[in-house]
Order: C-alpha cells, then sequence, then structure tokens
C-alpha cells in the first residue's frame, strides 16, 4: 500500500500495511497531519459514523478540538446501497448526474431521497450535539476525517459545504478508491490517504476489525473534547 499526500501537486508514497481497527487508522494518519499539531485555527470533523473514531485519534494526537457531521448518501431505486449523490447538514447536495442518467432516476425521486435523508440527518444532529451548529468557519481549517472513500459522496458533499463557508479544507482518510480520490485531490486544499486502490471491493477489507459503531461510542467520544 502507499501513502498519498497532496499538498499543492506534490504526491509522496510509502508502503505500509493494512489498519488493526480505525484507532490504528487514526493513529496513522495523524502521523502525516503533525503540521497541525495545536493550530488554533484548525478543527478535526469526523464524518459519522466510522469516521468519528479515525477522527478521534487524529484529534488526541494533534491536540485539536473535534466534533462530528452527519452527512447522507442518495441510494439509488431499489439499491439504497449505491450512491447516486450525497446531502449534508446544511441542505447543500451532490449529486452524481453520470450514474443518475445512466440508471435512469427521476428528479421526483432524487428530491423524495434528499427529504428523507435530511430527516434522518436532523434526528442524528440533535442526538450528538443537541442541535447546535459548527459555528463560523470562515477561514479556519477543517481537517474532515472518514474511515474510507469508495464513493467519495459524502466527502464530496462535504468539501461543497465547506467552501461556501469559507473554510480551508483538508481530507484524511486511511483507504480510498482511485476514481472519488482523484476528484477529491482537485477539491480539497491538501488531501492525505494512507491507501488508494485502482480495485476497490469494499472499506472494510483493509481493516482487520471493522465492526459497527454505535451512537453510544460517538458519544462518549465527544464528551472527552
Amino acid at each position: 500500500m502507499k501513502i498519498f499526500n497532496k499538498v499543492g501537486l506534490k504526491t509522496q508514497r510509502v508502503f505500509v500495511n493494512t489498519f488493526r481497527d480505525r484507532k490504528d487508522a487514526g493513529e496513522r494518519l495523524s502521523a502525516l497531519l503533525v503540521h497541525y499539531k495545536k493550530d488554533k485555527s484548525a478543527l478535526v470533523l469526523g464524518l459519522a459514523r466510522g469516521g468519528a473514531i479515525v477522527a478521534h485519534e487524529i484529534a488526541k494526537a494533534l491536540l485539536l478540538p473535534l466534533n462530528v457531521i452527519v452527512p447522507r448518501k442518495l441510494g439509488a431505486p431499489n439499491n439504497p446501497e449505491l450512491a447516486i449523490g450525497a446531502v449534508a447538514e446544511d441542505g447543500e447536495t451532490w449529486l452524481n448526474d453520470e450514474l443518475i442518467a445512466i440508471i435512469g432516476v427521476s428528479p421526483p425521486f432524487i428530491q423524495e431521497e434528499i427529504e428523507r435523508q435530511k430527516k434522518i440527518i436532523e434526528r442524528r444532529l440533535q442526538l450528538y450535539r443537541k442541535g447546535a451548529g459548527l459555528g463560523d468557519l470562515k477561514g479556519k481549517t477543517v481537517i474532515l476525517v472518514d474511515d474510507g472513500i469508495a464513493t467519495g459522496a459524502t466527502m464530496l458533499v462535504e468539501i461543497q459545504h465547506f467552501r461556501k463557508m469559507g473554510s480551508r479544507i483538508v481530507v484524511a482518510a486511511p483507504v480510498a478508491a482511485r476514481e472519488p480520490w482523484l476528484e477529491i485531490q482537485k477539491l480539497a486544499d491538501e488531501a492525505i490517504c494512507l491507501d488508494v486502490e485502482e480495485t476497490f471491493y469494499g472499506i472494510s477489507a483493509f481493516y482487520e476489525s471493522f465492526s459497527q459503531v454505535e451512537d453510544e461510542e460517538i458519544l462518549s467520544i465527544l464528551q472527552r473534547h
């Protein structure tokens, strides 16, 4: 496996192993983000649920504040696991127009799916953050963290979201599929991934332990920050 570290147009490659679990992945990523240690203008944001665990390790190592964000992918008709797009907590949407055209998804279905996912986002925001916003992040560095990037939909919608907020955007992920990662590299100010794969069979394949993350675990993490 190779480390892909985008700073401007530079790419760094180093061989690493698969990850024991999300904690291990976060610890390894934090070593490549050490230049943000104690940065008063930086904030670590984990994409719930799995990204929150990775983000916790990064925030702990870098002595940075942590919070969670709750984007939701938009599922295709009769195949909810296939992402045709994603929606962020502010209602910002990202759509995979090419895929939508190929499988023939209707605009009414897309709008219904957006509204359905927004309701889930609202419930999770209430649970994780008591409905509170993230504050004014204009000019701040947001380190967006997930436990892996398969389609890239949720990360891409968050890049759009925070770009509109005027934030400097850093994306950090242990593993990613090549095609969405190339798009993320173009859009983020800095993008760091430990392993970018041409052939991608799912995020869990790169972890020895990839258990379901429960809400209680996220709440416990947030209480420590």
